[in-house]
């Protein structure tokens, strides 16, 4: 059975659309891409074509590749102090000669509807974050949405990153779900994916969870995807699982949702300075 991110973003983006006609400000999305990235530019296309759908204001800063440090740090910092920005992303990846964390820092916690920060990072593993990084935020949504129970439940965590491992996990044992973390280097993985209730992948490695890791009517939400000879693969075997699991598809399961966090994010940056 399968889990339709994209018809539960569509329904999220609706209902952001009549929330943002209430406010007294129509919320506004800043992007600063650096370089021309082709995944990023895709990926920034999407998010303006969502911002577009809720009602948002969307506006793309591209700044060329061999930018300072410094001079992207100053161009945040406008951003920062300009009132009629609610929301702000810097497009990762970044190219090699700027420091992420520094960049990442700089962003106002207000503004950061990335949830990256370590202000709004500390403030989920607390249990009190609003702004919370969109892709464990949407994939918390899935579950929800698909009336997936998280408290009591074993739950393995594939995947270690700061953008989705850690904080997903964070979020997971927050709702009482009893989590086990791995990683693709972990050793016999199949021995907690096969007493798991839920199982989520994001390790970037394609065709890592496979039928037989898994029980039947376990949930598997699959977050990640790799290009394989031209073709994208998650990192669930789906058509061998789907008959069997609660499954996300790659595409059209975690990625909308992604999105859709990040306008709500902005939605809910915008509400709070009112």
């Amino acid at each position: 059975m399968i889990i339709d991110g994209r018809t539960i973003a569509n329904d999220i983006l609706s209902d952001l659309r009549e929330k943002i006609k209430k406010l007294s400000v129509k919320p506004k999305l800043s992007v600063i891409l650096v370089g021309d990235n082709p995944a990023s530019l895709s990926y920034i296309k999407q998010k303006e074509c969502f911002a577009l759908i809720a009602g948002i204001d969307f506006e793309l800063r591209h700044l060329n590749v061999d930018i300072t440090e410094d001079k992207l740090i100053d161009a945040i910092q406008e951003m920062n102090l300009n009132p009629g920005v609610n929301g702000m992303i810097v497009q990762l990846p970044l190219p090699r000669h700027i420091d992420v964390n520094r960049v990442i820092e700089t962003i106002d916690p207000r503004k950061d509807v990335d949830g990256f920060t370590s202000q709004n990072i500390g403030k989920l593993f607390l249990g009190t974050a609003e702004l919370i990084s969109c892709t464990p935020k949407g994939v918390m949504r899935l579950l929800k949405e698909a009336n997936v129970k998280i408290q009591g439940e074993n739950i393995v965590m594939i995947g270690k990153s700061n953008i989705v491992g850690k904080p997903l996990s964070l979020l997971l044992m927050n709702a009482g779900g009893t989590v086990i973390v791995c990683n693709k280097e972990t050793k016999n993985v199949a021995e907690f994916t096969k007493n798991a209730d839920i199982v989520i992948v994001a390790a970037g490695s394609p065709g890592l969870v496979r039928k037989d890791m898994v029980r039947s009517g376990a949930t598997i939400i699959d977050v990640w995807f790799t290009l394989v000879d031209g073709k994208i693969r998650g990192d669930a075997d789906f058509e061998a699982l789907e008959p069997m699991c609660l499954i996300t598809p790659v595409p059209g399961g975690v990625g909308p949702m992604t999105v859709a966090m990040l306008m709500e994010n902005t939605y809910l940056a915008a509400k709070n300075k009112i």
